[in-house]
């Protein structure tokens, strides 16, 4: 749902058809300031006197899109009868896509022919604003960045060593693995920036975590980049909102920009995979060498034992967003895949070791490299399927 208001609140509630990806409306304003927030309580009344301070009343808006678990949404409404900006405010029930999904879901409902993406916490000053937007008309920019690293900018913000080094690296490597795209980019995981509306492509994009301008500058591919220094700020209120299920969800995000997203669940399919292998391997050879069970029987067991430790790694990691079934119908069609191989396998397991002579565990291992294409596409097609109508927000 959605709330409308400004200096004289109307109180008027309109939902707002559409997906993400659709521009609901042409650009009247020159800027909207699109702030994604979760649990930002305490610091909205100071991003809104600052930034009401440093912004034309009648040529902005600002849009809030939310994922609060506390009474956020409800603070931002209050405010916004007060406040002579207009201010909307979209609560998500479904955080989907994550802070990336939020930002995306404001750029489709603003108005202005520039949007302006910043954080609640303050780290990004309200006063640099407009001077993104400067830039990007004195330049003839697509879009603007706010730099932590050139051009006299910092990271004194960062609270310690350790958020230094991890925002310090992953900015080399997204740098080193992007290295084409991001020519005129320092500060790829920059979460403060401008772009111009019209050269938008919004249904390009497939946010996936926070970092939502390499997604921007990976998928549309802007024409002309400038940069606008700024010292990053320490957080005014809150706890970050840095963890390490976001790390890993970064990480999934440059390997799904970098290889495509039916790739990158391959190569992790393949990981998952092989840490299977140990399990297997570790099974068989106590079976057939400690417990005397016969070569192929102890494989069919082994294989049991890995089936089992795939299936929890995959169901919990891989497609925990495509687990459209129940948990006993993902399982058992999960064992009846990971088992059937065995027609393919065993056979192939008594003529390597009966008539070639290899030696067990070599011979076994060959059979299951031997099985894993088949195993995957049965996998990424039958059992974890996309839905007829995906979204572009689903993600692998």
């Amino acid at each position: 749902m959605t709330l409308t208001a400004g200096g004289r609140a109307s109180g008027r509630v309109r939902m707002m058809p559409g997906a993400i990806g659709e521009v609901q409306v042409a650009t009247s304003l020159r800027q909207t300031v699109v702030i994604p927030t979760f649990n930002e309580r305490e610091n909205i009344a100071a991003l809104l006197e600052r930034l009401v301070a440093v912004l034309p009343e009648s040529d902005t808006e600002i849009v809030f899109v939310d994922d609060s678990t506390d009474d956020t949404p409800d603070v931002i409404r209050a405010a916004a009868h007060t406040c002579p900006i207009p201010i909307t405010v979209h609560h998500r029930e479904h955080s989907t896509g994550g802070l990336g999904g939020a930002v995306v879901e404001g750029m489709r409902l603003a108005r202005g022919a520039w949007i302006v993406v910043m954080d609640a916490d303050l780290q990004h000053p309200p006063e640099i604003v407009p001077d993104l937007i400067a830039a990007g008309l004195r330049d003839g920019a697509d879009l603007v960045i706010g730099t932590r690293y050139a051009g006299g900018g910092t990271t004194d913000g960062l609270s310690d060593g350790y958020r230094k080094f991890i925002s310090g690296g992953s900015t080399f490597a997204t740098k080193m693995i992007f290295r084409n795209s991001l020519l005129q980019v320092s500060d790829p995981m920059s979460g403060l920036f401008a772009v111009r509306t019209s050269s938008l492509q919004v249904d390009e994009l497939r946010p996936l975590g926070y970092k939502v301008l390499l997604e921007l500058v990976v998928r549309n591919r802007p024409g002309r980049i400038v940069e606008v220094p700024y010292t990053f700020q320490q957080r005014h209120a809150g706890e970050s909102k840095s963890t390490m299920a976001e790390g890993v969800r970064f990480l999934k995000h440059l390997a799904i920009l970098r290889f495509g997203a039916e790739r990158t669940r391959m190569l992790a399919f393949a990981l998952i995979g092989v840490s299977g292998l140990l399990p297997n391997q570790v099974a068989l050879w106590f079976l057939a060498h400690v417990a005397g069970v016969h070569y192929l029987a102890a494989a069919v067991l082994a294989n049991m034992i890995a089936v089992g430790w795939n299936f929890a790694l995959t169901d919990s990691l891989l497609y925990r967003n495509r687990r459209h079934r129940s948990l006993a119908s993902r399982l058992t069609r999960f064992f009846l895949m990971g088992n059937a191989d065995l027609l393919l396998r065993i056979p192939l397991l008594a003529l390597l070791v009966d008539g070639l002579h290899v030696g067990v565990l070599v011979a076994n291992l060959m059979t299951l490299v031997t099985s894993f294409v088949v195993r995957f596409l049965t996998l990424d097609k039958v059992i974890y399927r996309a839905k007829p109508r995906a979204t572009a927000l689903e993600n692998a």
